[in-house]
């Protein structure tokens, strides 16, 4: 069967059960008339941030494990009405087979700009399943446990349009144009199944900018310094390995939205500043330390006789000491339009990957609702969750496991 005879079938079914697909003749049309694209030859990763490659099929999902690239979009579908099994199905063939070509630097099947997809920089396209994509399914009895609406926290100023989601693609590369022409590659491609029902597009430091460096947040901090390490930590702590086959060396993402008050941050002192957050600003080191990487000592009392670090900081009412119990932080910040009197529109897209919600997740993130200074200066705008199931092999395609 021929690429563009898969795809009409792939597409078909969905476009029978929920109406007309708006500009489906042209795609059609376009990939007929297509020119060959010429693929230039492979190039050591190393050369040039352009060329490097990662991984889109294996036993798990790249981008989440994956050294953080400098952009990320995170885009969430609403499922249309009559999207069931079948066409889910189908839907995310067609998503694996762009995004494992994107990924290789290699255009999509019907891309209409192909030049756009012969730079990968680093793409990788990681999928998640929201509690709407189970029930569509009939495959309720499969969902985890903890993939569920988090429970309201009096912190929350939750919006909808920041909020929720059947299906979650992250997008993530070195290159922005990358990361544009991939999300709009496979947004085309969701269209006869399902919705946007939000982006948010978030960035780091420059790729090579500091290499080696925990990314540092708007607010200057240093995030993400209490990661769990590779090697066991982070396969215990990230990746599940017992449950279901379908769910087995996948995760769990949790997506938040945190809106930062940069005006009021502005006027604090560096000293408060740092009592806030429990580590220096420069180096990211614990207030009762010198590296950014020292253990804290909490019970530490300063001449006042009062703890060095303050029980209401964000590193105390955060902090984990069982590996088995951290998350991976992998955030990225992003920076609106500013109002008209030049107030700014800034936060972070704090995404959290573990191998269970209600076990890790849920206990920090009561900790810090309940008590952390820095919510004086934060405010969570949004909130999603998501199954990340496993990777597929090169004749396979993401949520196979489950779906088919």
């Amino acid at each position: 069967m021929t690429g563009v005879s898969r795809r009409g079938w792939l597409t078909g079914g969905a476009l029978a059960a929920g109406g007309t697909l708006v500009g489906a003749a042209s795609v059609a049309a376009a990939r007929s008339e297509q020119p060959p694209v010429r693929v230039p030859e492979p190039v050591p990763a190393s050369v040039t941030v352009g060329a490097a490659v990662e991984p889109f099929h294996g036993e798990r999902q790249s981008g989440i494990a994956t050294e953080p690239q400098a952009h990320a979009a995170f885009v969430a579908f609403t499922l249309r009405a009559g999207t069931d099994r079948a066409a889910l199905g189908r839907m995310l063939r067609l998503l694996s087979d762009d995004a494992a070509r994107l990924t290789q630097g290699r255009p999509a099947l019907a891309d209409t700009e192909p030049e756009l997809g012969l730079l990968p920089a680093r793409l990788t396209v990681t999928f998640g399943f929201g509690p709407g994509l189970f029930a569509a399914a009939g495959l309720d009895d499969r969902r985890p446990p903890s993939v569920v609406e988090l429970p309201s926290f009096p912190i929350d100023r939750l919006q909808p349009r920041w909020s929720g989601g059947d299906l979650l693609v992250q997008i993530c590369a070195d290159d922005p144009i990358t990361v544009a022409h991939a999300q709009r590659v496979l947004v085309k491609d969701s269209r006869p199944f399902a919705t946007v029902r939000w982006v948010q597009q978030g960035f780091r430091r420059a790729a090579g900018a500091e290499p080696g460096r925990t990314q540092r947040n708007l607010f200057g901090q240093l995030d993400g310094t209490a990661n769990p390490k590779p090697g066991q930590p982070l396969e215990t702590a990230v990746w599940i390995t017992d449950g279901p086959d379908w769910l087995r060396h996948g995760t769990t993402l949790v997506v938040r939205r945190i809106r930062m008050d940069l005006e009021t941050w502005d006027l604090l002192g560096r000293t408060d500043r740092e009592l806030s957050v429990g580590r220096r600003l420069d180096s990211g080191a614990p207030l009762t330390g010198t590296a950014e990487h020292d253990e804290p000592d909490f019970a530490a009392l300063g001449p006042d006789g009062l703890t060095v670090i303050p029980d209401f900081s964000h590193l105390t009412r955060a902090h984990v000491s069982d590996d088995r119990l951290r998350i991976l932080r992998r955030p990225y910040n992003y920076d609106g339009t500013p109002a008209a009197d030049g107030t700014a529109d800034s936060g972070l897209i704090f995404a959290s990957y573990q191998a269970d919600i209600a076990t890790q997740f849920l206990p920090i993130q009561r900790r810090l609702a309940e008590r952390d200074l820095l919510n004086e200066w934060t405010t969570p705008i949004g909130s999603a969750v998501f199954a990340v199931p496993p990777g597929c092999p090169e004749d396979g395609w993401v949520g196979q496991q489950l779906l088919d």
